[in-house]
């Protein structure tokens, strides 16, 4: 005989709307406990391809389907199940039909479903010569149309799959590709009003700068995008005259001539300065560096500086450039990418 849960895991596929609205709702409120999302997951062979069913359907089961998804991905062995069945695809197509009503917690499950390595592969569709980088490109995009103006904008957390993504050498590699111009882009909202965005962008740009050694040229090549996104946070308050911002990228010496607001988060200034260090430990890079004055940058910026984390950073990239490249490498930062 069927238990209780077996019968409401059976009601997610009902032919009847209300019947099925009702138990895709009970469902949600069992994912938010522990105990809950256990029991569920007895029944994940059932269970995950209805809900998956679900996000197809309108609004008032759709999203009650998706914050289910959401809460049952923090499950590593669930999230895993879920890629595996295809999940990443289905969230893609959804999320991009025009009458998508539920694109925020699409977008949500996606940054659960690429903490894992299948889920990166699957969203950067490495495994599909003719289809490879197409989501990641749509999610670009979109977090580079979207205004995060608005209070609620439903892709602000791309940013953080995009921290995910760059976490792995392919994700690296295919946001470096200077033919489809990804980090390109995506280092345009680095002044965003957002901090999940600007999270986003510092922490992708980090990553990113592991691949310096072997992808330097590529980096260069956006350097009127990338010294602002480096710079800007670690520059301190000083505005600049004329004369010193007229070597600089014009963004950047435009921003540094004028009174602006501090990067309060110390989290982003390291990581700006982590940045800054793999780039400039390349002796093309350090070049780089010296032409838009950045070392006199640095210096003012840790003048203002009063967090000592982020004075040690400072004081990492300081000695880098006064005992010049040498041989240290990306291993004598503190961290890999995250």
């Amino acid at each position: 005989m069927a238990t209780e849960l077996e019968e409401l895991v059976g009601f997610l596929s009902s032919p009847s709307p209300p019947v099925k609205k009702a138990a895709v709702e009970i469902v949600r409120d069992l994912t938010g406990s522990e105990d809950g999302s256990l029991s569920l997951s007895k029944y994940a062979s059932t269970v995950l391809p209805s809900l998956s069913q679900l996000l197809k359907e309108k609004k008032e089961v759709s999203e009650p389907a998706a914050e289910a998804l959401i809460n049952l991905s923090l499950n590593s062995n669930l999230a895993a199940k879920m890629v595996e069945m295809g999940m990443i695809k289905t969230a893609m197509d959804v999320l991009y039909k025009p009458d998508c009503s539920i694109a925020r917690l699409l977008v949500m499950l996606l940054v659960n479903l690429t903490q894992l390595d299948s889920g990166i592969v699957s969203l950067l569709q490495i495994e599909d010569d003719k289809m490879q980088g197409l989501f990641v490109t749509k999610l670009v995009r979109s977090f580079c149309r979207s205004s995060d103006e608005t209070r609620d904008d439903p892709f602000d957390h791309v940013g953080s799959i995009l921290v995910n993504i760059s976490k792995k050498e392919a994700g690296r590699k295919m946001l470096l590709d200077s033919k489809r111009g990804l980090l390109k882009q995506i280092l345009r909202q680095f002044d965003s009003t957002s901090p999940l965005r600007k999270k986003g962008v510092s922490g992708t740009l980090r990553n990113c700068c592991f691949e310096a050694e072997n992808q330097l040229q590529n980096l260069l090549l956006i350097s009127e995008f990338l010294w602002p996104a480096l710079l800007l946070p670690v520059a301190g308050k000083k505005i600049y005259s004329e004369q010193e911002t007229s070597k600089m990228p014009l963004e950047l010496g435009s921003a540094l001539s004028i009174e602006r607001e501090l990067w309060d988060d110390p989290e982003f200034r390291v990581e700006a300065l982590e940045s800054i260090y793999l780039i400039i430990v390349q002796e093309a890079g350090l070049r780089a560096f010296w032409s838009v004055n950045g070392p006199r940058i640095l210096q003012d910026g840790y003048e203002d500086e009063e967090d000592p984390k982020v004075m040690e950073a400072y004081e990492r990239v300081g000695s880098l450039l006064v005992h010049g490249s040498g041989t240290e490498g990306p291993s004598s930062t503190s961290e890999t990418p995250k």
